[in-house]
């Protein structure tokens, strides 16, 4: 029997049947995708076949092809990855200005990673009626950054339901992760666009200006509009898993692009001579926040290990 992971606890899985019902699954032995070391080698998302038996237990037998996925490194010294979801059509990343302040380079490295595996990604800043001057001012300059180099931007408060409708316009007919730092709303950005789960949300901490965990673990909810959001516990650091070093210049979009105006075909963007991107980051052409996460990316495959993104 066929069905679609719309929960992950880590420990079991919650499949929804072709038939429309909602089974309880564990994986069977020891199940392994080939090729990938994965903390979680189901994911929600993925499309699988399950086997029911007479004492009512399923097991989860096989994942069907993916069409795509989204994968970070699962921590600091490990060699695994933890698969964030799969079978998208699109992520959005929810970020915040301040309370708490998204790092520019977790939001680089997402974007990065989110190119290597060819899914779209939109950035939704929240919380906008927190903000003052000065950082609405720095708002619309990161905004600025990024429509320039194609990656579409939302501004909106879940709190005051402001923007909500272009999002709902953006989420509508297709598959969606939401992902972001804790503390960013994005349990409070559920809440609004499906007030019926009222699902726990928590409090930004004064001393630190981060956000806590309140999802524990991930889950699929389908829209009224049609499609479907898949809410993860928030991300801290971003570790880039799989990736070579001479690589990670194609995942910024503007330094690929530019880099073609290089002297040397494997030109690192660091120090060479004749170097298109290091003049476009002189003239300010390329952003230099951008090219601070492409050194730091660099950094991670140099020294063959993840720092967090902080």
């Amino acid at each position: 029997m066929r069905g679609l992971v719309v929960r992950n606890t880590g420990s079991w899985y919650e499949v929804k049947t072709d038939d429309d019902r909602l089974v309880e699954c564990k994986i069977k032995g020891n199940f392994r995708l080939k090729g990938i070391r994965s903390t979680n080698p189901v994911a929600v998302g993925d499309y699988v076949d399950i086997v029911e038996n007479k004492e009512g237990t399923a097991f989860i037998t096989e994942i069907k092809d993916r069409k795509n996925y989204i994968i970070r490194k699962a921590s600091n010294l490990s060699k695994q990855s933890h698969i964030l979801a799969a079978n998208l059509d699109q992520c959005m990343l929810i970020v915040t200005i301040n309370h708490p302040e998204t790092n520019l380079i977790f939001i680089d490295r997402f974007l990065a990673t989110a190119e290597a595996y060819r899914v779209p990604v939109s950035l939704v800043f929240n919380k906008t009626d927190l903000l003052d001057k000065e950082e609405q001012q720095r708002q619309d300059e990161l905004i600025n950054i990024y429509t320039k180099i194609n990656y579409p931007c939302f501004k909106v408060s879940a709190k005051l339901h402001t923007g909500m409708e272009e999002l709902k316009n953006g989420l509508k007919g297709k598959v969606t992760l939401l992902a972001g730092n804790s503390g960013v709303g994005k349990s409070t950005l559920i809440n609004a666009l499906l007030p019926d789960l009222n699902i726990k949300t928590g409090e930004v901490s004064e001393s630190s200006n981060r956000g806590t965990h309140t999802t524990t673990f991930s889950e699929m909810y389908e829209l009224p509009g049609g499609g479907y959001i898949i809410d993860t516990p928030g991300i801290k650091g971003f570790g880039t898993f799989d990736m070579e070093e001479e690589e990670v210049s194609h995942y910024f979009r503007e330094i690929f692009k530019t880099s073609s105006g290089c002297k040397y075909g494997n030109c690192t963007h660091t120090h060479e001579p004749d170097c298109a991107v290091l003049e476009a980051v002189r003239k300010h052409e390329i952003a230099e926040s951008r090219y601070i996460s492409y050194l730091s990316m660099l950094e991670d495959k140099n020294e063959k290990k993840y720092r967090e993104a902080y």
